[in-house]
């Protein structure tokens, strides 16, 4: 096996049996053999189970924040910006749905100093997503009655609700799903006062 590969085919074999059998149910040692690598490849890696759990769930926290820059990086009007930015995100939460159902399930085994680097690189990711609503707002196309934390959370809520009710082969692909998500995410900003 390449060195290369060592790291992804723990976190493979770490992925399935968190899925299958639970984070508090697995053992490094269970991982290591489906992955067939000795425990000293995977502590080159990984110190902990902790750090498998974390690393999973990174994974996505890092795309979907490098696509968040680069598609507002692009520029354009609010709307279309932000339409981009949720579809994007529901695509990509749907990409990586195993991972965020295990993370979601275990996040609370992780340590407290793990949790509050999620918290904070959710908030970083939050914090430019509410800066498109808030300029939304500001040129008077966004209603501004609600909170923007609360229509962040309404957002997110559908979001982190995904491993409850998707399957790929459900009625609809991914991107028909995102666009519908995102529409009626879109409405409920939209000012209907004229």
């Amino acid at each position: 096996m390449k060195t290369k590969n060592v790291a992804d085919e723990v976190l493979r074999a770490a992925l399935e049996l968190f899925a299958e059998q639970g984070y508090a149910n697995t053992s490094v040692q269970q991982i290591v053999q489906a992955a067939g690598v000795t425990k000293g490849a995977m502590y080159h890696y990984f110190t902990s189970k902790d750090d498998l759990l974390f690393a999973i769930y990174e994974r996505m926290l890092s795309l979907q924040k490098r696509r968040l820059d680069e598609i507002t990086a692009k520029g354009g009007e609010t709307e279309a910006v932000l339409r981009a930015v949720c579809e994007d995100v529901v695509v990509t939460s749907i990409d990586f749905l195993p991972e965020g159902t295990v993370f979601f399930r275990s996040q609370h085994m992780l340590t407290p100093e793990r949790q509050a680097e999620v918290k904070r690189r959710r908030r970083e990711y939050h914090d430019k997503f509410a800066e498109l609503i808030v300029r939304g707002q500001e040129e008077g196309r966004f209603r501004d009655d609600v909170p923007v934390s609360v229509l962040i959370a309404h957002f997110f809520s559908d979001i982190h609700y995904l491993p409850h009710w998707y399957s790929h082969e459900g009625p609809e692909n991914e991107a028909e799903l995102a666009a519908q998500i995102t529409e009626l995410f879109l409405r409920s900003l939209r000012r209907t006062d004229g």
